[in-house]
């Protein structure tokens, strides 16, 4: 029986660091796609939670194009 009240806690504390990740990425991106008048990557990134994988994508991949042209 104590196992599962410090299973809930660790994902309490797991989920608590994986929102902060998230939306610290989520922020910097629609920040940039905003400034780029990325207007479809901005809803989907808003619409879409992948735990900042397709924000660090944009981030560093797609925004990186954008300003060089």
């Amino acid at each position: 029986m104590d196992v599962l009240p410090n299973w809930g806690l660790g994902m309490m504390v797991l989920f608590g660091i994986l929102a902060v990740w998230s939306s610290v990425w989520k922020g910097i991106a629609l920040w940039k796609a905003g400034r780029n008048n990325d207007s479809g990557w901005y809803i989907a990134m808003f619409i879409v939670n992948t735990l900042g994988i397709l924000e660090i994508i944009y981030i560093f991949a797609i925004s990186k194009k954008k300003q060089v042209a």
